[in-house]
């Protein structure tokens, strides 16, 4: 018992942080604007806690079974996690631009983020680092298909029409991951896997990871991380609307926080693998990571919008549209070869920075 307490201090402390939000809510909202910011910072650092205990679960849930399955366990927790906070932000203050704003946040910080960081970095310490290629095209069309029937394609729907194609969406997204998930676990889930050499895998890979721990008590605090973190976003939400009204920010940081605190444990996994030159897990972290966010939170966000009768904007700006254009072209490029390095990994990384730029500019 002492020793699942040491582990889990993690998600212990997320859990006090809880109670003390509920306990003196009303008191840290009404102290000012400050205050409330400040509550909303601690608040962010404790869902930052339970999410990198729900990552590590779900990591060890993917050692047990291995990939492909490991890594689909570990981007859906990712989105699990995103759709949680999602619907208590707009279940308090519903923003017809923060679903929009959020997947193309999560995008941006996928693949030019964590993959340009990842293959920078690995790049500097081992030179070309090697992958499957066909997983890198197969994820890059899909999420082109997605984002453009998602978030291109509702620009020219009529207003007055947007409930059939609300509809149509989520029944393409679902058919879309449904096919795509049968091929990822089934005859070509070699499409998602790499097979490195005996002393790579003794230095980087499982050796690194040690599945410690059982499946049943992976899930149960799994679980038990998912409710604290919605316990936390609902107090989280209330106290960074009281600290930013007013105040001018760009709407958008609302969309960065959600997809940062989403990708938080992800960015880890994927630059320990990097380091440890497994690219083809950052492959699989990045790419899949944005793949699920676009395919599982659209239909389910336009069910609640379909639920409540409030339609959200999810047809992206003519500013994001470009940068997501942009970055698929040079993911397309760049990982074409079946092998990353620095520059690529830079090229990558200066697209994020550009990114923060113009949402800092509020664009």
């Amino acid at each position: 018992m002492l020793a699942l307490l040491r582990d889990e201090k993690l998600t212990l402390l997320a859990i006090v942080a809880t109670i003390a939000a509920y306990a003196l809510e009303g008191t840290l909202l009404d102290a000012g604007r400050s205050s409330a910011l400040i509550t909303a910072g601690v608040l962010i650092g404790a869902i930052v806690c339970a999410s990198m205990r729900v990552a590590h679960h779900a990591e060890v849930l993917a050692e047990k079974v291995g990939d492909p399955y490991g890594t689909m366990i570990l981007t859906l927790s990712a989105v699990l996690v995103e759709v949680v906070i999602l619907a208590i932000l707009m279940s308090h203050e519903p923003s017809p631009t923060l679903v929009r704003d959020t997947i193309y946040a999560a995008v941006m910080l996928d693949l030019n983020g964590i993959l340009g960081l990842a293959a920078l970095l690995g790049g500097f310490k081992h030179g070309e680092q090697p992958y499957n290629d066909d997983s890198a095209r197969t994820y890059s069309v899909m999420i082109l298909t997605a984002m453009g029937i998602s978030m291109v394609v509702p620009e020219f729907i009529p207003s007055e029409k947007w409930h059939l194609y609300s509809i149509f969406t989520i029944g393409a997204m679902l058919v879309l991951y449904g096919v795509f998930l049968r091929m990822q676990v089934g005859a070509h889930s070699y499409f998602f896997s790499y097979s490195y050499p005996e002393k790579k895998v003794r230095k980087g890979g499982a050796a690194e990871h040690p599945a410690g721990g059982s499946r049943s008590l992976s899930i149960a605090m799994l679980c038990v991380g998912v409710v604290v973190i919605g316990a936390l976003a609902e107090v989280m939400s209330k106290a960074l609307s009281t600290g930013l009204e007013g105040s001018g920010a760009p709407p958008v940081i609302a969309a960065i926080l959600v997809a940062a605190i989403s990708a938080s444990p992800e960015i880890l996994t994927a630059l320990r693998a990097a380091l440890a030159n497994r690219m083809q897990s950052v492959v699989n972290i990045a790419l899949g990571a944005s793949l699920s966010t676009v395919i599982l939170t659209v239909p389910v966000m336009e069910a609640m919008a379909l639920y409540t009768g409030q339609p959200f904007e999810m047809a992206m700006t003519p500013v994001q549209t470009v940068m997501v254009l942009i970055t698929l072209i040079v993911a397309a490029i760049n990982l074409n070869d079946g092998e990353t390095n620095a520059i690529e990994g830079m090229t990558h990384f200066v697209l994020f920075a550009t990114f923060i730029m113009l949402s800092l500019l509020g664009l």
